[in-house]
């Protein structure tokens, strides 16, 4: 049986490996990890809209990973419009990149699950296996947070290398053209930063668990071991 230390360790791992999970599930399913503003460049070009004039082109964006939303500000008041990425606006974007941050997030969900697994295991028992010990609950934790690292920074070389948002914005827009003013990551690209955050933790938790710290005599217990060694 592990130590009263070691358990309490492997309980707060456990805990932290589900929190993980939750962040990645959420950040998922929320269309808002990246907001931004869209200029209707062809509204302001027709009526040579000047400075004071462009608000009344400017519009909002917001996506996730799976839907998303838009406000077009074309002069004639915004027009609100939700949108899917699947299965036909994704054609139009980097689809092996955008499928890659899904794929990179869902094996993510699974070594989560599998580190939250053998933590429970190692609170309860002392495995005599080292893929199971402290060893593989470091490779597991290891490769959840890997995984979400490679997702977060995939997202980011589409939205600032490949234009993602003026891809999406720009989706069967025949007369009008939107450019992009302003970009900014949401809260679910920052709970998916979290939850890679929450492995390093992990793997600290582990490293700490296996520390052997020495033993703290009392002066009782010294006393009684210098008796008995006097007496043989």
């Amino acid at each position: 049986m592990p130590g009263c230390f070691k358990k309490t360790l492997f309980a707060l791992a456990s805990l932290v490996s589900f929190l993980s999970f939750l962040l990645i599930v959420v950040s998922m399913g929320t269309p808002k990890w990246m907001t931004g503003k869209i200029l209707c460049k062809t509204g302001a070009d027709l009526v040579n809209a000047t400075d004071p004039e462009l608000v009344k082109f400017i519009g909002e964006i917001y996506y996730g990973l799976f839907r998303g939303g838009k406000i077009r500000q074309c002069g004639l008041g915004g027009r609100r419009s939700k949108f899917t990425i699947f299965p036909h606006m994704v054609k139009k974007l980097n689809t092996g990149l955008h499928v890659m941050i899904i794929m990179f997030l869902c094996v993510a969900i699974f070594f989560s699950l599998v580190s939250f697994g053998f933590c429970i295991l190692n609170a309860i028992k002392v495995p005599y296996r080292a893929i199971k010990g402290p060893a593989g609950v470091c490779l597991w934790n290891f490769l959840a947070g890997g995984f979400i690292v490679l997702a977060v920074t995939s997202f980011m070389a589409a939205v600032k290398l490949h234009h993602h948002t003026e891809r999406i914005a720009n989706f069967r827009e025949n007369v009008f053209q939107f450019v992009i003013l302003e970009e900014r990551f949401e809260d679910c690209f920052w709970l998916c930063v979290a939850s890679a955050t929450a492995h390093a933790v992990n793997l600290l938790l582990i490293t700490i668990s296996g520390i052997r710290f020495p033993k703290i005599k009392t002066k009782t217990e010294e006393a009684n071991v210098t008796a008995e060694d006097i007496m043989y």
